[in-house]
């Protein structure tokens, strides 16, 4: 069985047993998260789809580890101005473990 769930303004496929990475979450590692916006549940029988998401299902994962992905450099210049500036970016991450899924 899968879902669909919208966490962070992006959507994600998940499955029980798979660890995913999402924007950052406010919990600790160890904490139990309940996805509750789910738009869809396929995979035995039917599959549902949300208008826009389907009440009553949900998604339980546990948090894995809290985490910043690796640096990106930015780097910005203009040709013969002397116009050099160099920027670095870490995106902050929650790594969860799907539990189960809850039509």
């Amino acid at each position: 069985m899968y879902a669909i769930i919208r966490s962070g303004g992006k959507q994600y496929r998940v499955e029980p047993g798979e660890t995913i990475y999402l924007e950052r979450l406010p919990a600790d590692a160890g904490e139990t998260v309940t996805f509750d916006e789910v738009l869809l549940v396929g995979g035995e029988g039917e599959t549902r789809v949300g208008m826009p998401r389907l009440e009553k299902a949900t998604v339980v994962a546990t948090v894995v580890e809290q985490g910043r992905d690796s640096k990106v450099r930015v780097f910005k210049s203009k040709k013969r101005k002397h116009y050099r500036r160099t920027r670095g970016h870490r995106q902050p991450f929650t790594a969860v473990r799907i539990d189960r899924v809850q039509a």
